[in-house]
């Protein structure tokens, strides 16, 4: 573990990092803030996972997390959203290679080699922050924002029991039938769809659903809205009855403003759900 930077914020720490990661088999760099409560003892954790072209910068300077975690005693981190260097397979476009892993686990070439995002989050980097941070790994929630809300999703639907609530910005909601999805799944995955299902939160939420609370925000003036999808969702959902829900937010669109709008809410759902005040 190498410390790129730490700065004192809201009264704790936002640091950068930077480990080696065997799942993605390079160098990976992500944010975590520990609030002040952490110098008492370790503190439940919210992860934050970002959407396409996104780093973990850009959560970690855009959202105002920090000042909502530290009022609840709660850390975030901010993960990478892919493997990154001049050794990695890289695309031209925007919404595939560095900057678009999708949180999956590639298993086609060229991506196999470094493209194990959800490898990455649910061992590699957990790991990393259990042996190196004060932090409370028996109480973890997840959220994420477009393609991160996808992760965010589809990690906690398919790993039950590792988060004790979840919630999601504009999530990519239904890659199977998006185009922000079927490129992408099929590049890592291949082309037989049966394979895609553990990573669409549509057809998750279907056919298992969530134990945990759940809270989906989505703008009605988001620019992205048919490739996300949201109507997939919210419709599984209540066919589901899932516990939670799921809020239209009246002339928001897909950016960070919104995000920032409505993090506040998201940081106290969880700190709820996480058993603090």
């Amino acid at each position: 573990m190498e410390t790129l930077s730490e700065n004192r914020c809201f009264g704790g720490t936002q640091g950068v990092y930077t480990h080696r990661s065997d799942a993605c088999a390079c160098d990976m760099t992500f944010g975590l803030y520990l609030p002040p409560q952490a110098a008492r003892g370790p503190v439940p954790l919210l992860w934050f996972l970002a959407g396409l072209t996104c780093t973990h910068e850009n959560a970690m300077v855009k959202t105002g997390a920090q000042a909502h975690a530290a009022r609840h005693g709660l850390a975030l981190v901010f993960p990478d959203t892919s493997p990154r260097g001049d050794e990695v397979t890289d695309d031209d476009a925007y919404d595939l290679g560095q900057g678009a892993g999708f949180y999956v686990d590639a298993t086609r070439e060229p991506w196999a080699p470094n493209f194990s995002m959800w490898s990455y989050i649910a061992q590699d980097l957990t790991a990393a922050l259990a042996s190196d941070f004060p932090l409370d790994m028996e109480r973890q929630g997840i959220t994420g924002h477009s393609m991160g809300g996808h992760g965010a999703l589809t990690l906690a639907m398919g790993l039950p029991g590792r988060f004790g609530s979840v919630s999601a910005l504009a999530p990519i909601a239904h890659p199977s039938a998006s185009d922000w999805g079927r490129k992408q799944l099929t590049a890592y995955l291949g082309a037989d769809e049966a394979g895609w299902a553990a990573h669409d939160s549509t057809l998750q939420m279907r056919a298992v659903g969530l134990d945990v609370p759940v809270l989906v925000d989505q703008g009605s003036e988001d620019q992205f809205l048919d490739l996300l999808k949201p109507e997939a969702l919210a419709e599984a959902m209540a066919a589901r009855r899932q516990p939670g829900a799921f809020r239209v937010q009246a002339g928001y669109d897909h950016s960070y403003f919104f995000v920032s709008t409505f993090m506040g809410d998201h940081v106290a759902f969880h700190a709820a759900a996480l058993g603090l005040s």
